[in-house]
Parts: structure tokens; C-alpha cells; sequence
């Protein structure tokens, strides 16, 4: 059954976490008091990358709400990858096994997806371990087929989403796209090859929802990072996305565009429209929002669409400017809409 009504990200952290961190910065909680918070570990799965000297990249292509640039870079330095990867923790087994023992629904299971990854690399500090991006990325493609899809499959997880935020954030803004060509990328090689990549983790794997989230950029406070919609992207990347059941986009703001880059979906694939904001509490119309859905049908199917928020609620450790019971009530409204819209 095709899931209707779909979540793409984070959820706002409570306060006892965010406090637990806190003070474990301002050193009043152990390490112990913290991991019995968070309810784990927070260590990275994958060893290989040191933080070096480095200029603020895309950081610096932040945006204020009114369009002016963001003063958002505060640290000289940045990770990069060094070394070829190695795993130096079962990611799966720590996560997605606590997920699936205290879940009570159905389960998703998110990771960075391979194309994400190209921030990391350096052409002076990366050279040594991939001689190319594309090499690197390549690897991480491998871990992910090889080592992290399948034992999510091994303990039951169906429903496995890659995050891409490459795509919408560093293409489809026509500044942003300049700004990356200034400092050496080739922006259309990259972009099919991207795709590419990134198709190329679910190679064999069948029955589970393979879904990707092509995050615009969108951060607490009104920031954001594109303006532009999916068009200049979709041609070469929504077609080339061939082992993928599902494409979750974001249309909450008017700088998505319409939905006319829809018609490059393949006919096999959903797409789940992120319609509702997290990024503040008023919550949508339901009519609204259906009529929104409605409107997408010019181009995909109504049987060939879903619903969700736009990406996470929280954006980061501080969360966004909106209450648990604000999340909770467009939860429902998600839901809501989707009962109706396909009762079925």
C-alpha cells in the first residue's frame, strides 16, 4: 500500500534534551546523564575526515528572509575527507534497531544521501585518499549498498529515504549556481552525475520504498538558501533516478515555483509534496492544501501522490519557532487531508 501521508524530517527536540546538552556544555552533565537523554550514542559511523582550515563555501550563501546575505559562519574550519572511509560503527544496528523496537508504526529510516557527500571533498586536503569527488562519492554509494541498506532490510526496516539537498540548493538558485562554477565546479557534469551516483545505492534491492528528499534549505529564523524552482534540475535528474519508488519535494514557499517540473517524473514513482511548513506554527487550511494537491494533478496522477510537511521541523538543535502541540496538530492535518483525499 502507498503510503498518503508522509513525514520527511527531523521532529523538534524537547526540552529536556536541549537542556541536557547544554549543560553538559557548561559542564553540569556528565557524559552518562547526556547518552541516557539522547537515548544513544551520537559518534559518527564512518572514520576518514578531519576538520581543516577552509573558507565558508556554501555557508556563506545563506540568506536572510528578505533576501540579504546571512552572516551564518562561524568556524575556520570544516570536515573534509582524508582518508579512504572506514566504518568504525554499525549504524544500523545502534539506530535503526532502537527506532524499530520503540516505534509503534511503521518505520523510516533516513541517511545523507551519496551526492551530499561532494561538501566533504577537498581538491587539496582529499586528493590523496579519492582523486576525484566522483571517486569518493562512489565510495560512499558502496557503503550504503553494501552495509547499511541491507542490514536495515535484515531487521525489518521497508521503507529506506536518502537526503539530497545538493540539488534544489545548490542548482536550481541561479547566485547559488554562479558562486559554485566560481570556485571550479563544472554544475551540469556534476548534476547528472550526482543522480547517477546516488541511483546507483539501491542497485538489487526490491521490495522496499526507495524514497530521495530534495531539501531546498530552508532554516530557523526565515533563513533560506534557494529561490528558483525544480525546472532547471528536473530533466536531467528526476529521469535518472531510476531505482527510486518515491520523490519527496518541497512546495511550501513560492520560491519552489509550480508544479510544471512534475511532468519529468517517471511514471512509476510518487511524488510527495511538502505543502505544510515547519517552519512556523499557523497551521494550513485543509482546503487549501487540497486544492493545492488538486492543482498537481495537471501533471501526475492523483494515485501518484502524497502528502507531507515540508523537511524537518526542527533544522537544528535550537528548532524552529513553533510548539510541540503547533507540530503535532499539522502532523494531524497531514493525515487529515490525506484520509480524505484518498480514503482509500
Amino acid at each position: 500500500m502507498t503510503p498518503r501521508a508522509d513525514v520527511v524530517g527531523s521532529l523538534l527536540r524537547p526540552a529536556y534534551l536541549r537542556e541536557a546538552r547544554q549543560g553538559a556544555r557548561e559542564g553540569r552533565v556528565t557524559a552518562e546523564t547526556l547518552r541516557a537523554a539522547e537515548d544513544r550514542a551520537a559518534r559518527a559511523p564512518l572514520a576518514g575526515f578531519e576538520f581543516l582550515p577552509a573558507d565558508p563555501g556554501w555557508w556563506s550563501l545563506w540568506k536572510e528572509p528578505d533576501g540579504r546575505r546571512a552572516q551564518v559562519w562561524t568556524n575556520p574550519t570544516r570536515p573534509f575527507v582524508t582518508r579512504p572511509i572506514e566504518v568504525v560503527r554499525d549504524v544500523v544496528s545502534d539506530e535503526y534497531a532502537f527506532l524499530k523496537t520503540h516505534a509503534r508504526a511503521r518505520t523510516k529510516f533516513t541517511i545523507p544521501s551519496p551526492s551530499w557527500h561532494r561538501i566533504f571533498w577537498h581538491r587539496e586536503y582529499s586528493r590523496a585518499a579519492y582523486p576525484t569527488p566522483e571517486d569518493f562519492l562512489r565510495a560512499i554509494a558502496r557503503y550504503l549498498r553494501e552495509q547499511v541498506v541491507p542490514r536495515i532490510i535484515a531487521l525489518g526496516g521497508d521503507y529506506i529515504q536518502m537526503d539530497a539537498p545538493n540539488y534544489a540548493q545548490w542548482h536550481v538558485d541561479r547566485e547559488n549556481w554562479a558562486a559554485f562554477e566560481s570556485w571550479g565546479h563544472d554544475m551540469a557534469a556534476e548534476l547528472v552525475a550526482d543522480a547517477e551516483i546516488d541511483d546507483s545505492v539501491f542497485e538489487g534491492v526490491r521490495g522496499v520504498t526507495r524514497a530521495i528528499h530534495i531539501c531546498r534549505g530552508n532554516a530557523p529564523g526565515g533563513r533560506w538558501l534557494a529561490d528558483g524552482g525544480y525546472e532547471s534540475i528536473a530533466a536531467q535528474v528526476f529521469p535518472r533516478l531510476t531505482r527510486y519508488d518515491r520523490l519527496l519535494l518541497e512546495y511550501d514557499t513560492p520560491r519552489a515555483g509550480d508544479f510544471g517540473p512534475l511532468r519529468h517524473v517517471r511514471p512509476e514513482a510518487t511524488v510527495v509534496l511538502g505543502l505544510l511548513t515547519t517552519k512556523q506554527g499557523a497551521l494550513e487550511d485543509a482546503g487549501a492544501v487540497e486544492a493545492r494537491l488538486r492543482e498537481a494533478t495537471r501533471h501526475v496522477p492523483l494515485e501518484r501522490l502524497a502528502l507531507s510537511p515540508q523537511c524537518g521541523f526542527a533544522s537544528g538543535e535550537a528548532g524552529n519557532p513553533l510548539t510541540l502541540e503547533q507540530q503535532a496538530a499539522k502532523l494531524r492535518r497531514v493525515a487529515e487531508i490525506a484520509r480524505r483525499v484518498w480514503p482509500a
